[in-house]
């Protein structure tokens, strides 16, 4: 069986000692951010909001796209749709690879808040949706920030607060999201 170089171990060991430093800070935030969901208010506040990043809130904004705007609110809100079909694709495929528990199944300290509506956590999927949809709507509708920019941040925090989502769950799929919307506004303006 062929062994590392003698001088490559010692690099490894300081390397998975920050993996595991990371994961431990990863983890006592999200310790932390649960706690506040044990307060009513917040919990109700954050629960409705990830129910409303379930789709409804999406949903909702794209009809009111279609109702205010005609024609070009039908344009936007049919890019949103494709991109929240791309979205959907990538996350749950990220997902089936990755298979990382979500935080209440991996450390007893964490409490569900509510139900979670898959298995796995890693990336979120409602943060990413969040960003992504948030950004191309904002390539149309750069008025719309006021209204936006504190829900999506409200979903992403959701999602750690109920114990669904480490803290590097939500910067993966915020990144990740913002990626896709800067690469599906690229496209669409190449096509228009």
């Amino acid at each position: 069986m062929p062994h590392s170089p003698p001088d490559r171990l010692p690099a490894l060991a300081p390397s998975r000692r920050r993996a595991a430093r990371l994961r431990a800070r990863d983890r006592g935030w999200c310790v932390r951010a649960n706690r506040w969901g044990a307060r009513g208010a917040v919990r109700r506040y954050f629960a409705t909001v990830s129910r409303l990043g379930d789709g409804v809130f999406w949903y909702s904004l794209m009809a009111m796209l279609v109702v205010v705007d005609g024609m070009a609110g039908l344009a936007a809100s049919t890019h949103l749709a494709a991109t929240g079909v791309v979205a959907l694709t990538l996350y749950r495929h990220l997902k089936r690879w990755t298979r990382r528990p979500r935080p209440f199944a991996a450390d007893g300290r964490i409490q569900a808040w509510i139900a979670p509506l898959d298995e796995f956590s890693f990336p979120s999927g409602h943060t990413l949706h969040a960003v992504a949809f948030t950004i191309v709507a904002l390539g149309y509708y750069p008025w719309l920030a006021a209204l936006l920019i504190p829900f999506t941040a409200s979903v992403a925090v959701s999602r750690v607060v109920l114990g669904l989502h480490y803290p590097s769950d939500v910067l993966a799929a915020t990144a990740i999201g913002s990626a896709l919307a800067g690469v599906s506004l690229a496209l669409g303006t190449l096509l228009s």
